[in-house]
């Protein structure tokens, strides 16, 4: 009995909180209807709520916002938008703070596209971490090392987390996606994607090395 219960939680606990998500962000995608005026809102000309609708209409903000700021004209607006912004103490910070993030992450080819093994918190403890970028500036100058950039996420939210620089000679890329870094990471280990490394001598060495450290 306790199998068959088992068996159904899993197929109905999954299908359960991907549909609340899901709901949860077309509502507040729907939210966007109150953009419009009253005598232009779909609930009021049709006499009834679509859902999904408000997803619609927030792609065409963004996409229509994309096409206007791609050009001379929409460059000059967005740059005395930030100006305005700029003058703005606590505003300016966390706007510039969010559009540099986004810019890394959209604009550079190694953010969060690389799941590695760090030492942390201590030598001799290993945990996920994803590569964030490559560091520049002072802090690469400074350290007379060549150290990356690493985002260490928390258990069980991977939003929150620790930035750390890490010497490149002292990190371990891993073949894993960042997907599968990021379940592994949520489900506390309980988790691990599957590995079929390619063959080499130099596996075998070490298959016989971690048997033989069992086997004492």
């Amino acid at each position: 009995m306790k199998r068959y219960l088992i068996a159904g939680l899993l197929v109905w606990v999954p299908l359960g909180v991907t549909a609340m998500v899901i709901n949860f962000g077309v509502g507040l995608m729907d939210k966007t209807l109150l953009w419009l005026p009253a005598a232009y809102r779909p609930d009021n000309l049709l006499g009834f709520h679509i859902p999904g609708l408000g997803v619609l209409l927030s792609v065409v903000i963004v996409f229509s916002t994309g096409i206007i700021v791609a050009n001379l004209f929409g460059r000059t607006l967005v740059q005395f938008w930030e100006n305005m912004l700029a003058r703005i103490p606590l505003v300016r910070t966390i706007y510039a703070s969010v559009k540099q993030i986004l810019e890394t992450v959209f604009s550079s080819g190694q953010s969060f596209r690389k799941v590695l093994l760090v030492e942390y918190p201590r030598k001799g403890l290993w945990t996920l971490a994803f590569q964030s970028s490559s560091t520049q500036g002072e802090a690469q100058a400074k350290t007379a090392q060549d150290v990356i950039n690493v985002f260490i996420p928390t258990t069980p939210n991977p939003t929150s987390g620790f930035f750390i620089m890490v010497p490149r000679t002292e990190v371990i890329e891993l073949e894993m996606s960042v997907d599968d870094g990021l379940k592994m990471i949520i489900s506390a280990g309980m988790v691990v994607p599957e590995w079929k490394p390619e063959w080499t001598p130099e596996l075998d060495e070490k298959q016989a090395k971690t048997l033989g450290k069992h086997s004492s």
